[in-house]
């Protein structure tokens, strides 16, 4: 009860001044938005409906009805491809995941299924039974055209607040980081749009509402936004969902070998990638590279060590996922190897690999 005087008390104070003469501040009409804020508001009204809020689900037996129930073990975003319930996100948004739900903007959720990944690009692909009149496409632009200091737009659910826009303009081109694989991710954009746990998987726009990005990272000493965030460029994703939608996972080429752990190789004192198998009919075969052997009484000899692709070096295993990123199976590229401390040039095909 005294709480609720107390509030009735605080409510009428407003009319006690005003009976009593004292003056009230007049609010301060604003004027139209500036031309530059009416723009980003359009830009999100536009895009908000593409994208969409993941919550990464684990499985556990119950402990006392031994029922199996689902719990939410990690959250983050994503945006609708098609029509068709096609969902794109980072892989790392799903990794480990054992079934995952999908929100819309609407605030509609959908069991979602796992259609393919590409772990060393960071891009997943899930799909939802949802009404095509629910599923907004996002608008896909070009990244091989991008500018320092362009304007860009990031959507996403950080820290679990679905809908959040921030923005911010490309800090800078071509940078590189790792996948969960450890392969590297080239080309990559880098923003000061605030990105931060959660933002995972979602779009990166450009000025005129297109993907030119899937924000996948942050540099941060504390976990949180530090003003660093990267994002995969959209023609590597373009090129990348196409693959796992009609294959469940990306075709790569390589050239049929297994390679030494570059550690292992600088301690041999070498600089390239020391081949240590060779797959038997495949590329590397066909082409006469050598692979390490190991005789009757233990010794071992070293197989080719490649030590460039194309004319460019190959100091290691980065250099030479780099060299072949970008190429197609069935073609044939250059690569040198030395041998018997000889460079050689060889031709090798390129052939499918998983």
């Amino acid at each position: 009860m005294r709480h609720l005087l107390l509030s009735l008390f605080c409510l009428l104070l407003p009319f006690q001044a005003l009976g009593q003469g004292l003056a009230v501040r007049p609010v301060t009409p604003r004027g139209p938005l500036s031309a530059d804020e009416r723009a980003v508001i359009d830009l999100f009204r536009g895009a908000v409906d593409s994208v969409v809020y993941i919550t990464n689900l684990g499985v556990a037996r119950d402990a006392f009805s031994y029922d199996l129930a689902e719990y939410p073990q990690g959250t983050g975003s994503g945006f609708v491809w098609d029509d068709e319930g096609h969902i794109v996100t980072n892989f790392h948004v799903i990794q480990g995941a054992d079934a995952a739900e999908v929100t819309l903007a609407d605030h509609s959720t959908w069991k979602a299924v796992f259609v393919g990944a590409a772990p060393d690009k960071d891009i997943a692909v899930l799909r939802i039974e949802a009404p095509k009149a629910k599923l907004k496409a996002i608008p896909l632009g070009t990244s091989r055209d991008l500018m320092v200091g362009q304007r860009v737009l990031a959507i996403g659910n950080p820290f679990g607040l679905d809908q959040t826009l921030t923005t911010g303009v490309i800090s800078a081109l071509g940078r590189e980081i790792h996948s969960v694989t450890r392969r590297p991710i080239t080309g990559v954009i880098q923003t000061d749009a605030a990105i931060n746990p959660g933002n995972s998987g979602g779009p990166l726009l450009d000025s005129a509402g297109r993907l030119i990005g899937v924000n996948t990272a942050i540099y941060s000493p504390s976990g949180a936004y530090a003003g660093i965030g990267f994002a995969v460029p959209a023609d590597v994703v373009a090129s990348i969902v196409p693959q796992l939608i009609r294959h469940g996972k990306v075709v790569r080429p390589g050239i049929g070998i297994g390679i030494a752990d570059d550690a292992m190789t600088r301690r041999a004192g070498l600089e390239g990638v020391l081949i240590l198998g060779v797959e038997p009919g495949g590329s590397a075969a066909a082409a006469g590279l050598r692979p390490t052997r190991r005789d009757a009484y233990g010794r071992v000899t070293l197989g080719d060590l490649i030590v460039g692709v194309e004319g460019k070096p190959v100091r290691d295993s980065d250099d030479l996922f780099k060299a072949l990123d970008g190429k197609t199976v069935g073609q044939s590229v250059e690569v040198t190897v030395l041998r018997d401390g000889r460079r050689r040039p060889v031709k090798v095909r390129l052939q499918a690999i998983d």
